[in-house]
């Protein structure tokens, strides 16, 4: 793994012993992110079209504006998250097809029970949004 790859998966939280589910994903999401989860050592990385068998320790959820209903997509995401579990909401940087607004995200993270910590680049056209389950819920 590159050592680009290797920041990016520190910035995001993901260690050796995680799983991480990835859902949204289409040929428009940063292949930075992609190239470095799969290159990973001992992270298990699920993909959208599968169910995950247990827990996940992390959710990347690539997020347009136009995929929908972002609460029920979070709502979804947490689904099987771990109760130390983040999930990281990946959306287009402003002005580039797609962009969410951020109003949407703090709007749509509460009333899916997640609170948002912090937002960060996670790639050239791509940032990611840290939310959580408030700690009083666990």
């Amino acid at each position: 793994m590159s050592a680009d790859g290797a920041a990016v998966l520190a910035l995001l939280g993901v260690q050796p012993g995680h799983v991480v589910w990835e859902m949204g994903f289409d040929g428009d999401c940063d292949e930075q992110v992609r190239a470095a989860l799969v290159a990973a050592e001992d992270v298990e990385l699920v993909g959208e079209d599968e169910d995950p068998e247990d827990v996940v320790d992390v959710v990347l959820l690539w997020w347009r504006d136009d995929d929908g209903d972002l609460v029920d997509a979070l709502v979804d995401a947490i689904g099987p998250l771990a109760d130390h579990g983040v999930v990281w909401l990946l959306t287009p940087k402003p002005g580039r097809d797609g962009h969410v607004e951020p109003e949407d995200i703090s709007d749509s993270a509460p009333t899916a029970g997640l609170q948002q910590t912090s937002t960060v680049s996670a790639g050239r056209d791509w940032q990611g949004t840290r939310l959580v389950a408030p700690k009083a819920r666990k």
